[in-house]
């Protein structure tokens, strides 16, 4: 299997390794160390080797940093870890719900008379830096760059990853890598730029038409590299990497192992672009007063998606509904009680792995009955591993890996007879998803002026969710792609291409969780009689064609509009996907995708 369910991390492990920690802190005469869960690439994602957090704290979660002082230590997380938190780290660790409690604040409320923090320039991006910087002037604690000591006191630290690269097919990548470096070189010398330093690994991957395995699940090649404005490529990436590759490069892509990259950036004297948001502040350090700040220029262009690459997804998306369907169905056929969430997990994998295309998971996947689903990013294990119950809410959060696409799915599906209160949540959840699906919005408009359309069914009756409707999604790539998202923080416009996730969701500690996402791509919207004809508006198309569990809806609290849409949308699951599962199946679907 893609997927272990060994456990990885115990809370019996952190506080061993931050004493040894705090030794090394007294050694360097620093008040505290950062240590962030990033790699020098920047990437939401890291190898082994890269799980510091993990490995110093026993916090798992994908996001989150911590702090560690002499006398305290707090591992900073957003909403999404505020319940798995909780299993994960000792008591010598102290959860900090961040961002609504800065570092700054924290690090002064710690350290009242002062102090130095140590931090690793490669592990730290410029904007992060500057922003905890300035607030903390004139407070008297400072932020020292200093060698990794989490990297000293880690005996066993695994290698770094060294994967081979290969190239990404012209039929699923649509555009040449001579004309993406032509293409983005254009912007450059339109802004009067020399060059433009690229870290983010799926960046890279994307301009030059590679593909790695650096990562687990993310099919990245770690690596750095300047774009120069005559359309060369200096790639900064273990040379052994790219054997057989020299024909798909070739001669305007010069390559150099990793490290040479900041001698080379030391060489750039001119009008050379970084991005705060992305570079490490090493590199910044290496420029000095030469960097132009500004956007990362495969950003955008990767977000919008070509035509080949939408229709590459809409291929695996299909493909990746009948592995649903399949599981689905045979779910269904299981009584209550006799399967565990590792049965379910196996059995999905099961099922994806028929289909040739795909080449791994693209995230561990999500299988939470009962009190599990209501962690956000529950990854079970031999040890947590649960009974599906009677009564039982499992959220089943999943995708794949495919050369021709990258899904992400959640179904929730009752167990049994679900409580009637679960069902109420639930259709207050899928009234947001639909509302969503639905929605056309003037073009202009970024993730944080629409994404409260998904929310407002639980706004109304008192209810949340503490994390974001929707995140973008890459072709072939990583699960999770910038810069566009479905959230309060993100001012990045929407627009025609991108591909984003639609995925509401609702949580009760201890007893259930409800998520339900599709995935769906912004596309310029039809023209509406009476509509304002000068109003460019957009809309969105579904990609993700699965049924969504009946038995949890309360039908008399859907609308008509949001009753359409789901009788139509459970057609076109019919019509796509009966002949792609078996027969068995095909005769699930039927009944799964019944009007309501």
């Amino acid at each position: 299997m893609f997927q272990s369910f060994e456990v990885t991390s115990r809370p019996e492990q952190g506080p061993p390794r931050l004493a040894e920690l705090r030794v090394e802190l007294m050694r360097e005469g620093l008040d505290g160390f950062l240590v962030p869960r990033a790699d020098v690439d920047q990437g939401e994602y890291v190898s082994a080797r890269d799980e510091r957090l993990a490995w110093l704290t026993g916090f798992t979660g994908s996001a989150g940093f911590c702090a560690a002082l002499i006398n305290s230590a707090g591992v900073f997380i957003d909403g999404r870890y505020r319940t798995q938190i909780k299993s994960q780290v000792a008591s010598d660790y102290t959860p900090v719900p961040w961002p609504e409690v800065s570092l700054a604040d924290w690090l002064v409320e710690q350290l009242p008379s002062g102090g130095e923090v140590g931090f690793d320039s490669w592990l730290h991006t410029v904007a992060q830096i500057e922003q905890t910087r300035a607030a903390l002037t004139g407070t008297g604690v400072t932020l020292i760059p200093c060698d990794n000591l989490v990297d000293r006191i880690w005996v066993d630290q695994p290698a770094p990853a060294s994967e081979a690269v290969k190239a990404h097919p012209m039929e699923f990548a649509g555009e040449s890598h001579k004309d993406k470096r032509t293409r983005l070189a254009a912007d450059l010398k339109k802004a009067n730029q020399t060059a433009a330093v690229i870290t983010l690994p799926d960046s890279v991957c994307w301009l030059l038409n590679i593909r790695g395995a650096d990562i687990p699940r993310n099919p990245i090649a770690q690596g750095f590299a300047v774009l120069n404005a005559d359309t060369t490529v200096d790639l900064f990436m273990t040379p052994s990497k790219l054997d057989g590759l020299e024909d798909h490069l070739g001669d305007m892509v010069r390559v150099h192992p990793p490290s040479d990259f900041l001698k080379h950036l030391e060489g750039l004297t001119a009008k050379v672009r970084l991005d705060k948001s992305s570079v490490p502040m090493i590199v910044a350090d290496a420029f000095g007063k030469a960097a132009i700040w500004g956007d990362e220029p495969c950003a955008l262009p990767k977000a919008c998606k070509n035509a080949a690459e939408i229709a590459g997804s809409s291929e695996a998306h299909l493909r990746d509904g009948a592995a649903i369907v399949e599981l689905l169905a045979w779910l269904d056929a299981q009584d209550a009680g006799t399967l565990t969430e590792t049965q379910v997990v196996a059995q999905l994998e099961g099922y994806r792995r028929r289909d040739n295309a795909l080449q791994d998971i693209s995230f561990e996947t999500i299988a939470g009955t009962g009190p599990n689903g209501a962690i956000m990013h529950y990854r079970v294990t031999e040890e947590t591993d649960s009974t599906l119950d009677d009564g039982h809410l499992i959220v089943l959060d999943s995708g794949g890996q495919y050369l021709d696409g990258t899904t992400d799915i959640t179904r929730t599906i009752a167990i049994g007879t679900p409580p009637r209160e679960a069902c109420v949540a639930f259709t207050r959840v899928l009234m947001g998803m639909i509302a969503m699906s639905r929605l056309r919005w003037p073009e202009g408009l970024a993730g944080r002026d629409i994404e409260m359309i998904g929310r407002l069914p639980l706004w109304m009756a008192g209810q949340d969710f503490d994390h974001g409707l929707g995140h973008g999604v890459g072709a072939y790539l990583s699960v999770h792609e910038g810069p566009q998202r479905l959230s309060r923080a993100s001012n990045v416009p929407l627009q025609v291409g991108m591909i984003l996730s639609n995925e509401p969701g609702y949580y009760r500690e201890g007893e259930f969780g409800i998520r339900i996402e599709n995935l769906i791509v912004v596309e310029e919207a039809t023209a509406l009689t009476g509509g304002d004809g000068h109003r460019a508006m957009l809309n969105w198309r579904t990609l993700t064609f699965a049924p969504i569990d009946r038995r949890l809806i309360v039908t008399e609290m859907l609308d008509a509009e949001s009753r359409t849409w789901l009788n139509a949308y459970h057609a076109k699951t019919l019509e796509y996907l009966a002949d792609r599962v078996s027969e068995n199946a095909a005769k699930w679907l039927t009944a799964a995708t019944r009007p309501i």
